[in-house]
Formats: structure tokens, C-alpha cells, sequence
């Protein structure tokens, strides 16, 4: 991890998280990070007090269905206490939670951003704008961002949990702010503008425009061109807001959090992201491993136990009276003890290899935790505490 600047080991996810405001959590598909993101909250909630919010960025809707919320979206909801009594807990703080609706929150930005009403209303009624703007360049990840830090803004929540799209992507939410104001003073962009901000085209640039008229049709370049020249009157806006957001996700009050399995494809996302954060010297707070192999597997004395297992399989099987009292014969005994024992063996192998992956990926990180792979799918508030008692325990 070079360049990664290896902070104070703290004991605990909660103990981290109770001095943080802003927890952004990471991580590629498929290991667990929603649900990782929404228990890390629930257990907050149930522990300390407080408002806490779970704000999902990745569009899986596992995390509504988990909390028990129907038709979740960009305005917060608390989730019902009863939801906790329910594993028998009563939480010292509330949950809430809500999931980016991206076209909302653009309108909530044009109107917040515009110089006037009236040049919020022709944003907002522009034909192009209504089409693209929950898809255009770095759309979904900025108005991410940009929500937030409003929601932070507001000081209504004393921690805010947000659960980012999968790894790669999530480098593209970091640097969203920046790639936006980047794009918005692009030469590609004036280029395309300038005809139509002058009204006066050049004759260099008229074959591009007739060719690209015949194409598309001028009045589609026109709602392109006055797209782009009205967005660029709150030029000024999103640069200071891209300014004060890369701050604020630089704060100390603000960690982040990497998920990932100890599988090798996981793991090499897990480590180039943390590779990321120590090089941009954003905070790395903590790192949750799901679906890890208990630690027994690691023990020398019952490897070695399995190993004479396998060794004395056929001879432990003609042992009186054993074979009869299982109900089967000293063969077929002799080959299920020969399997229990080579798979034990297997297990033991990954398991090593596990560890080794994870002491390079926890070097950095201020706390750890690991989960075990769970034997059903977690689907409501007492399966999300089951699993942040696992998240918050002391790692081995």
C-alpha cells in the first residue's frame, strides 16, 4: 500500500464510527457492501444516540426491502422502532434511510443553483435537460455528491452512512464534482456553444455544422447549445460546491469504509481501492470482510488431527462395533471419514490463504471487522443487527 499513511489502530467499528459524522462505504458487486452499509447504521442507531441515515447510491433496492421501507426514495424515512423490538432491541437512537432519486435531486439542484427563476424554469423545461439528466456524463455520481452535502449541510443527522456503486465506479463518485466543473469549461464544449451564443458561425466551423444539422437536426443542436449555455450560469456554483464537497470528504469527521470477500477478484478491487484512498490521503477508517472462514481452521494441532484422520480412516472404521452402530459398513465409513478429513484440509488451505490477504489489505485500515457467511439471506432489521454484532466484535 504505498503512500498510505497508517493511522491509529482503533479497537472497534463502533467505537470508530461514534466520532465520525460521514461514513462513505465501498466495494465491489456481490460482497455484501448494502448490507454492510445498512447494519454498520442499524447498530448505531441501537447503540448510541442520535439520528442516524443510510443513504444508498448503488440502485439495488435490497437495502428498502431489508429496512422494511416500500417505494424508498430521495426523501428520508424512519424506520419503526418496532422494527428493533423485533430482535429484541430497543434502539437509543433512530434510523432513517433513503435511496438517490437522480432526476429529483437535479431539479432540487437547478433550482438551487440558478442565478434566477426564470433561467431554472428554461433549464428545467429544456427538451434535452428533461431527456438526459438522470444519464448524462457524470450525472448519477455528482448529484451523489451534491446530495450529500446538502443532507450534511442541514446538521440534521448526527451520522450519515452512504452505501457508493461498486469499486471502480465509486473512484468515479470521489472525483465527480471535479470531472463536472472539468466538462463544463471544456473547449469541446465552447466550441459547441459558441455558434449558437454569437448566433454567428464562422466559416471554419460551418461544414462541421451543416454536416452535424443534416445529422441531427437544428433544433436539437439548439437545445443542446442552450442546455450548455444555461447549466453554464451556475458554472460558478458547481465549482465552489465541487471545492467544499473535496473538503468535506477530506474532513476528519468523515471516514471510509472498503467491503470486500477474501476472494481473489473482490480482494484485488478491495486493495486497489484502498491503494486509492491512501494516495489521494483520504481517511481510511475501516475494513469489513464478509463470508470469512473461522479462525479454528487456522489452528496447526487440528490440521494435523485431520491429516492422521485421513491416514487412519480404514483402521478407525474396523474399530468394533462402530460401522454397526452409524448403520453402515467399515468401507463406506472408512471412505466418509477419508472425505471429512481431505475436506477439512481444503478448508484449512484457503483458509491460510485468506489470512494472507488479509493482513496485506488491513494494514492501513483504523479498525476490522469480519463477518462469517451466514446461512440465509439477511431480509429485515434483526438480521442486519445479527450481523453488525459480528461487524462490531473485537477482530481476531
Amino acid at each position: 500500500m504505498a503512500g498510505h499513511r497508517a493511522p491509529e489502530r482503533t479497537e472497534t467499528l463502533e467505537s470508530l464510527l461514534a466520532s465520525k459524522e460521514i461514513a462513505i462505504v465501498c466495494g465491489s458487486g456481490g460482497v455484501g457492501k448494502t448490507t454492510t452499509a445498512a447494519a454498520a447504521a442499524a447498530m448505531v442507531a441501537a447503540r448510541q444516540r442520535g439520528k442516524v441515515l443510510v443513504v444508498t447510491v448503488d440502485p439495488a433496492r435490497r437495502l428498502a426491502q431489508a429496512l422494511g421501507l416500500e417505494g424508498l426514495g430521495n426523501e428520508a424515512r424512519r424506520v419503526d422502532p418496532e422494527a428493533f423490538k423485533a430482535a429484541g432491541v430497543r434502539p437509543r437512537g433512530e434510523l432513517w434511510a433513503a435511496m438517490l432519486d437522480t432526476k429529483q435531486s437535479w431539479d432540487d439542484l437547478v433550482r438551487r443553483h440558478a442565478p434566477d427563476r426564470a433561467t431554472a424554469r428554461r433549464i428545467l423545461s429544456n427538451p434535452l435537460y428533461q431527456n438526459i439528466s438522470g444519464k448524462f456524463v457524470q450525472s448519477h455520481d455528482y448529484i451523489a455528491m451534491e446530495r450529500l452535502y446538502e443532507i450534511h449541510s442541514t446538521g440534521d443527522y448526527d451520522l450519515i452512512v452512504v452505501d457508493t456503486p461498486p469499486t471502480r465506479n465509486a473512484i468515479d463518485f470521489i472525483e465527480a464534482p471535479h470531472r463536472m466543473a472539468e466538462f463544463f469549461s471544456s473547449k469541446l464544449l465552447r466550441l459547441l456553444i459558441a455558434p449558437y451564443r454569437s448566433r454567428m458561425v464562422n466559416l471554419a466551423s460551418r461544414p462541421f455544422y451543416q454536416v452535424a444539422d443534416r445529422i441531427l437536426g437544428s433544433q436539437f443542436l439548439e437545445d443542446v447549445a442552450e442546455f450548455f449555455i444555461l447549466f453554464q450560469t451556475m458554472y460558478a456554483g458547481f465549482v465552489d460546491r465541487a471545492g467544499a464537497v473535496e473538503r468535506l470528504l477530506r474532513d476528519k469527521r468523515t471516514t471510509f469504509m472498503v467491503v470486500s470477500t477474501l476472494e481473489a477478484a473482490p480482494a484485488r478491487e478491495a486493495e486497489f481501492f484502498v491503494q486509492v484512498l491512501g494516495s489521494r490521503r483520504f481517511n481510511l477508517g475501516a475494513l469489513v470482510l464478509n463470508k470469512v472462514l473461522p479462525s479454528y481452521l487456522l489452528d496447526d494441532e487440528a490440521e494435523e488431527r485431520a491429516a492422521r484422520l485421513g491416514e487412519e480412516s480404514a483402521e478407525l472404521a474396523r474399530a468394533d462395533g462402530v460401522a454397526g452402530a452409524l448403520g453402515t459398513d467399515e468401507d463406506q465409513l472408512a471412505r466418509v471419514l477419508g472425505e471429512i478429513a481431505g475436506n477439512y484440509r481444503n478448508f484449512a488451505v484457503v483458509a491460510r490463504r485468506e489470512a494472507n490477504l488479509r493482513r496485506d489489505l488491513q494494514a492501513g485500515a483504523a479498525a476490522v471487522g469480519t463477518v462469517p457467511e451466514f446461512d440465509a439471506d439477511i431480509h429485515d432489521v434483526p438480521g442486519l443487527l445479527r450481523l453488525g454484532e459480528r461487524m462490531w466484535a473485537p477482530s481476531p
